[in-house]
């Protein structure tokens, strides 16, 4: 696989991608260590960058930078949740499968969870100037048609009927997986809470 290509057509042409994807037979780890490992690592360097070089503007205050030190960690942590959050997707999307009629497979799952995420972790590059990162999210809109299009190829044999019930169901766990990392992430950093 060529991480370059299948990022441009995961973009440009997803519904043929995914019928390529679904063809393939790469083990869930491997997909980890040589895609979504890389990729993840894009909104982690962003957030560095923006956090702890650029700043923050915040009204009648000036800018706020987060200590070097700090930053790095934000960064790391970041990444370190991110990466987990998509073995995590993965899992789900695994073990949600029969309740739509749909065949068990991890690989698949995994497939989906990992190609999915590839442009919401694109924009993370939005991140390095931090009142940009909402474009992130809006991106982050047609990475959800991109996942819907993972389970209408169908990635797990969804019956057509179900796809978007097990579409849905799935994107809402996903959403509540992210926004515990956003809690948690938020919650360590706390403005002035830790200073390294």
């Amino acid at each position: 696989m060529n991480l370059i290509a299948r990022v441009q057509n995961l973009v440009i042409k997803p519904k043929d991608e995914w019928v390529k994807i679904k063809a393939e037979d790469t083990p869930p780890m491997q997909l980890i260590l040589s895609y979504a490992a890389i990729l993840a690592a894009i909104p982690a360097i962003a957030q560095f960058i923006g956090y702890g070089l650029i700043g923050i503007r915040v009204p009648f205050l000036g800018t706020y930078r987060f200590p070097l030190g700090s930053a790095l960690l934000r960064a790391i942590l970041y990444y370190v949740f991110n990466v987990a959050a998509v073995y995590g997707m993965g899992f789900i999307i695994n073990l949600l499968a029969p309740n739509f009629g749909s065949k068990q497979n991890l690989q698949k799952a995994m497939q989906l969870a990992v190609y999915s995420m590839t442009i919401p972790f694109l924009a993370g590059i939005f991140y390095i100037i931090p009142s940009l990162g909402v474009l992130s999210i809006i991106a982050g809109l047609y990475g959800l048609y991109v996942l819907y299009l993972g389970f209408n190829t169908p990635m797990m044999d969804t019956p057509k009927e179900k796809v978007v019930g097990y579409f849905v169901v799935s994107l809402v766990v996903v959403v509540v997986l992210m926004a515990i990392i956003g809690l948690v992430i938020g919650a360590f950093f706390a403005v002035g809470s830790i200073r390294l």
